[in-house]
């Protein structure tokens, strides 16, 4: 498993681990996904260039198989480490959100990972019923790294 970090000084060797763990939660296989913090600017930017959504968003991911079946079958043939595809985080959305939901940046940055991390493996929340099971799997992992959410 290994996480490349555009600028490691953003996060705790701690928040570091539970990343890592996150993306072997969802993979279960042995990748590397490449992650990098941005501002909110530069979100928007991206958001706009690739998605052409004229707005900010707090994560996008930019997978490297459009087709899953190829991923399967390089996991099949024992490659070792996988290239799954880049994950970019708004730093400022993070900060936003973390108050909004009353939890910890930390715990909204692995959610967020966790998240893109999905997408990478071509889950979606594009219809009602996809996006119930992308929850599903979203709660299941952070319940594994003992972030649940917390009722209220």
């Amino acid at each position: 498993m290994n996480i490349i970090v555009n600028d490691e000084t953003r996060i705790s060797e701690e928040l570091m681990d539970t990343l890592r763990k996150a993306a072997s939660a969802c993979t279960g296989m042995d990748v590397e996904i490449s992650l990098s913090f941005v501002s909110l600017e530069e979100i928007h930017e991206l958001n706009r260039e690739y998605r052409g959504v004229d707005s900010p968003t707090d994560v996008l991911s930019f997978p490297m198989f459009d087709d899953l079946e190829e991923l399967e079958a390089m996991q099949k043939q024992d490659m070792g480490e996988i290239p799954l595809g880049d994950v970019v985080i708004c730093m400022d959305k993070i900060r936003q959100q973390a108050e909004e939901f009353g939890h910890s940046e930390e715990r909204e940055t692995a959610y967020l990972f966790t998240h893109s991390v999905l997408h990478l493996l071509g889950y979606d929340h594009m219809t009602e019923e996809d996006k119930k099971e992308m929850r599903a799997r979203e709660e299941e992992v952070m319940a594994e790294l003992d972030l649940a959410r917390e009722e209220k």
